[in-house]
């Protein structure tokens, strides 16, 4: 039974043609196959033509450019190595012997037309024989050592501070030190640079060369301090050979580069691009219904299609059941928020009505602070509750302006209290802005308590330098230390406004020289 179906099996993929066989592949076999069958026929031609290569004729050019690089470097390493040793015997040993001028002269001397420059100074500055030189190392010199500086397009500069303190110097021209390191029987296509820590001078620049050019460079130490010498020369010119070698790798990159974008577009970029512009329509509620990719899809793109299908299906189920919870939710909870903002405006005008009818001022200062009390809530509450269908948060601005309407109108009038706001527009939490708007009723009614005529200001500024947190401060020349803000402060108002801060989750500062409160809060964005 087994042969038979398979049997069958094969006449259908016969029936059927070869695509249908390919249709049944995993995907990374498909594009194998395409592949290897594609680039087989070219990877043999690149290979058969990589064997005809200039690997001799780079290792002559590798050959010739260590000889010619060797014999520079211990030219170079004459020349300075010698006017490096004899700047060091001209140095006088102690401050009481003259330096060797005359040794100096008949040595730089005779190399002047060179651009050769020597100078000898001494102990307090002065240039005592030779032409003057700047120096060319920052701070002064260190007794005993000596520095060689390679300025960039001008030369090299050796200087040699001996231990009397006499400085003496040399300078050799940019011209001078490429004859020096001049191989001989080297062509003219290659370029010398010398090297010291961090410094470079270049001495002949390479040919300028087109854009198959190959170069040969090495670096060997000059054996004078830290000096290295770098040399570089174009390696064989490109032939036929090398033509070939190097536009193979390129054709060959534009048919796989062609073919797999076939491939990988016919079997994977097609069916997911319709896939995800079909996802991308998707509507809460809809049915998801994918589109092939092309006559051989991708299986994995068909299953994929096909559980989204699913997917979508139980979304459909449940969409309306969440839709209906959830407007029954928002609707209970605008609800709960109506009555509770209704519940404090009936209170406060109980509040307001028993006032009327209170007798002494005691009773009618009580009355005015618990009603401050509630107004701060209801003002809260009537601003949460007006935004919320916004879920950034409570604007303060508003918040406290209405506040210090509030507490205005409330204030006796034989105690008109001033209250000036600057204030950003920031957005804070609800619990945040109910904790702010009792901290800043209990601060001002304690001012109000300490000097009839408190003058309050109120800033609210945003911190560019720590985003998230914002600066209350409150001011008052009346929260100026006196024995009777201490009495207030520590028997009534001190402890409420302690826990209001530590509600917000912050450090109170005061500063009792000019009566100042200030914190930080954390805000959720501004306007």
């Amino acid at each position: 039974m087994a042969d038979a179906a398979g049997t069958g099996d094969d006449d259908e993929a016969g029936r059927n043609g070869p695509l249908s066989a390919l249709a049944r592949m995993p995907t990374g076999v498909k594009v194998l196959v395409i592949l290897s069958a594609a680039l087989l026929p070219l990877a043999l031609i690149a290979f058969f033509a990589s064997l005809q290569t200039t690997r001799l004729a780079d290792q002559e050019v590798r050959a010739r450019l260590r000889i010619a690089i060797e014999e520079s470097a211990r030219s170079v390493r004459s020349e300075l190595g010698y006017e490096l040793r004899e700047l060091r015997t001209a140095l006088p040993a102690t401050r009481d012997l003259p330096p060797n001028c005359g040794r100096l002269a008949g040595v730089f001397e005779p190399q002047a037309a060179a651009g050769i420059r020597y100078a000898m100074i001494d102990p307090a500055g002065r240039l005592l024989c030779g032409t003057p030189i700047a120096p060319a190392r920052n701070g002064p010199a260190v007794p005993g050592e000596s520095d060689i500086r390679l300025l960039a397009g001008r030369g090299v500069q050796i200087e040699v501070a001996g231990v009397s303190g006499h400085v003496a110097r040399a300078f050799f021209p940019t011209a001078f030190i490429t004859a020096a390191a001049e191989p001989s029987a080297m062509p003219d296509d290659y370029g010398v640079t010398l090297i010291s820590t961090g410094q470079e001078l270049t001495l002949r620049e390479p040919p300028n060369q087109g854009m198959f050019s190959r170069n040969e460079t090495q670096q060997v130490p000059v054996g004078v301090q830290n000096l290295a010498l770098r040399m570089s020369v174009a390696s064989a010119p490109i032939n036929s050979s090398t033509i070939l070698a190097a536009i193979l790798p390129f054709v060959m990159w534009i048919l796989a580069a062609g073919i797999a974008w076939f491939v990988v577009d016919r079997l994977l970029i097609r069916p997911l691009r319709r896939l995800r512009t079909t996802v991308g329509a998707y509507q809460p509620g809809e049915l998801i219904d994918p589109v092939a990719g092309s006559d051989i899809p991708a299986q994995e793109i068909r299953a994929l299609g096909d559980t989204f299908r699913e997917l979508s299906r139980t979304v459909q189920a449940h969409e309306s059941d969440l839709a209906e919870g959830l407007s029954r939710q928002t609707k209970l909870t605008r609800e709960v928020h109506h009555r509770v903002k209704n519940n404090l405006q009936v209170i406060a005008s109980l509040i307001n009505f028993h006032a009327r009818g209170a007798q002494g001022p005691e009773a009618l200062a009580a009355y005015a602070s618990i009603q401050r009390r509630v107004d701060s809530l209801a003002v809260v509450h009537r601003h949460h509750y007006a935004g919320f269908e916004e879920t950034r948060g409570i604007e303060l601005r508003p918040v406290i302006g209405e506040l210090a309407s509030n507490i205005r109108a409330t204030a006796p009038e034989a105690s008109p209290v001033g209250i000036v706001l600057d204030l950003e527009p920031l957005l804070v939490s609800q619990d945040s802005a109910v904790a702010i708007a009792f901290l800043i009723t209990e601060m001002v009614e304690l001012a109000m308590s300490c000097s009839p005529a408190a003058q309050v200001r109120i800033t609210l500024k945003d911190q560019p330098a720590e985003p998230g947190r914002a600066t209350l401060r409150i001011s008052s020349p009346s929260l100026v230390e006196s024995p009777e803000f201490t009495r207030l402060n520590d028997s009534r108002y001190g402890r409420i406004i302690g826990g209001l801060v530590r509600q917000l989750r912050s450090r109170l500062h005061h500063d009792l020289l000019v009566g100042a409160f200030e914190l930080d809060v954390a805000i959720t964005g501004r306007l």
